[in-house]
């Protein structure tokens, strides 16, 4: 044991919403009933990238003893998560009864590794068109698994890194970006395009554009 600085997780604060562990490159930390957990000392390395991702602010770095960080063993770790299934969310049900394929659907939430990506025919929608287009579900989800996300909001750096991984693992089939018409959101199609550059993976894809006044005005 040695003293160094390490993660520690306010559980009382935690509301296991999981956006840390996909934050923690080591996969030093998973959802563990329902509160995120440090699995092993070993995984972290203290440097706290994962502290800035917590909305609750559950997550700080203190100075203890613990086992040192080992980048081997966290490397055979890493491995072994990218094997082992995601679980699937106890809601399913209600997703699926109310015409979604997954759950989760933000993109901030969902595992790399999750079982409904691999092979996926897959829809990319800003958090918007839902509520624009009314031929949302009907026209856009059969067979295929949704993913939303918002490029003005949200940390486009971050969906890079995470799409691109996704790219990498999944074997996407086919992809379709759905965005508003306004300016900001055409970064949706840039995130995806870049992630896909990163990835040095290449996924059909199309992009469908919804009007303001609700029609799925273009499409290339």
């Amino acid at each position: 044991m040695i003293k160094r600085q390490i993660v520690q997780i306010d559980e009382d604060k935690c509301d296991g919403c999981g956006v840390c562990v996909n934050a923690c490159e080591e996969g030093a930390i998973q959802i563990v009933n329902g509160k995120a957990k440090l699995v092993n000392e070993i995984y972290c390395d203290g440097l706290g990238a994962c502290i800035g991702s917590c909305p609750k602010g559950a997550i700080t770095i203190v100075q203890r003893e613990a086992k040192p960080f080992d980048e081997e063993a966290t490397k055979k770790h890493l491995e072994l998560l990218r094997k082992v299934e995601a679980p699937v969310c106890e809601c399913l049900t209600f997703a699926k009864n109310h015409k979604l394929n997954n759950w989760p659907i933000q993109l901030k939430l969902v595992s790399v590794n999750a079982p409904f990506l691999k092979g996926a025919d897959l829809v990319i929608a800003a958090d918007c068109t839902a509520f624009s287009y009314s031929g949302f579900h009907e026209n856009l989800l059969k067979n295929r698994k949704l993913l939303i996300a918002c490029p003005k909001l949200d940390d486009a750096s971050l969906y890079i890194e995470k799409l691109a991984e996704v790219f990498r693992l999944n074997d996407i089939k086919s992809l379709t970006v759905l965005r508003m018409i306004v300016p900001c959101c055409g970064g949706l199609s840039w995130i995806v395009k870049e992630a896909m550059k990163r990835a040095q993976v290449e996924v059909p894809m199309e992009e469908k554009i919804v009007d303001i006044d609700g029609v799925l005005r273009i499409s290339k």
